[in-house]
């Protein structure tokens, strides 16, 4: 195994399952001998998770894209110097419930923010640090949408009309086409047991790769 560690990222829309299948990755990865990681975004840390609930939380104020976007990056400079970039230079994986793809889907597909502003703060923020691989969870937005109402009351992003969370999915898949190197596509459509056989497949194809012994 290389000195480094494997940053791998979780993306998707509303109600595709990100919750359910990151505990999934998380038992199968440590059973299999990875020293792991497992964090969130916007989040992971206590600044970053103070920020989450201003981004979250449902206001009677109209909340700027640009204000959104800014307060995404500030979240994510304080991840990346305090548990990401530590964790990955001690050679531990990082397992993250969205990352950068999420703000290129939802602040710049879904809000219209300029896709060269976005990356520009990438570049600032992030330096070099990219995911090594992006699991993508994908569903109709009828279908994430419908689950989403029925885990309960909706977070300011999950009350967006269906035409916004339909540009957040052409844009992840748009990123997915022509960065396939690094996606890997899962259909979240189908049952459960069915997207964790995608997702066990693809364990198979990262373990090997990295060189992590198997355990018994």
């Amino acid at each position: 195994m290389s000195s480094r560690g494997l940053f791998i990222t979780v993306e998707g829309g509303e109600g595709v399952g990100k919750s359910t299948n990151m505990v999934f990755l998380d038992n199968y990865l440590r059973a299999q001998g990875v020293d792991l990681v497992v964090t969130r975004e916007p989040g992971g840390t206590r600044l970053g998770e103070d920020i989450r609930q201003l981004l979250l939380q449902v206001r009677d104020e109209q909340v700027s894209a640009m204000t959104e976007l800014l307060l995404i990056f500030a979240a994510r400079a304080q991840h990346i110097k305090e548990r990401i970039e530590p964790a990955l230079a001690a050679g531990k994986w990082v397992l993250c419930d969205r990352f950068t793809d999420a703000t290129y889907a939802y602040q710049s597909g879904g809000r219209g923010v300029a896709v060269d502003t976005v990356r520009r703060l990438e570049e600032l923020v992030q330096g070099s640090l990219r995911p090594d691989y992006t699991l993508l969870l994908d569903a109709p937005v009828s279908t994430g949408m419908a689950r989403a109402r029925g885990r309960g009351e909706l977070d300011r992003f999950e009350q967006e009309a269906i035409d916004f969370f339909g540009r957040v999915r052409a844009t992840y898949l748009q990123r997915a086409q022509h960065e396939s190197g690094r996606y890997r596509i899962i259909d979240a459509s189908v049952p459960l047991a069915e997207v964790q056989q995608q997702l066990l497949a693809v364990c198979q194809e990262i373990l090997p790769e990295a060189h992590v012994g198997h355990t018994t």
